[in-house]
């Protein structure tokens, strides 16, 4: 049994990891402007991390190192995350369509939402192997 709360990390992890894999291009705008030299390599890397970290959070031996690279991956994707909000703020300014608004909102939701996700992969590095 996954300990609480894990799910919440695990399936946007799977689900992430495999559109970075798949459908690049798509992430490569959010990478931060100053590491955008390295930006296919850099999405490409993220999904083989968050793949790794989601199959990692499943198994009892290795959830606890899974939980402390999770939170660290967690952490490390939010300049990502920050430069995606920048960029749907501008674009928001710039449109003021609803569509742009609400790209916006979400965009900004999800930074804090990120609070909860590292510390159910941090705490998941406490789980007892068996």
């Amino acid at each position: 049994m996954l300990p609480r709360g894990l799910p919440l990390v695990i399936v946007p992890f799977a689900v992430s990891g495999v559109l970075h894999l798949v459908r690049p291009q798509v992430f490569e705008p959010i990478v931060p402007r100053p590491l955008r030299r390295w930006s296919r390599e850099l999405v490409l890397a993220s999904g083989v991390a968050e793949v790794a970290c989601a199959a990692g959070l499943l198994h009892p031996r290795i959830r606890p190192v899974a939980g402390l690279a999770s939170a660290a991956l967690l952490t490390a994707v939010w300049p990502a995350n920050a430069q995606m909000t920048l960029d749907l703020a501008r674009r928001a300014r710039r449109r003021r369509d609803p569509r742009s608004v609400a790209a916006l909102v979400v965009g900004a939701v999800r930074l804090p939402l990120q609070v909860p996700l590292i510390r159910i992969a941090w705490a998941a590095r406490r789980s007892v192997a068996h």
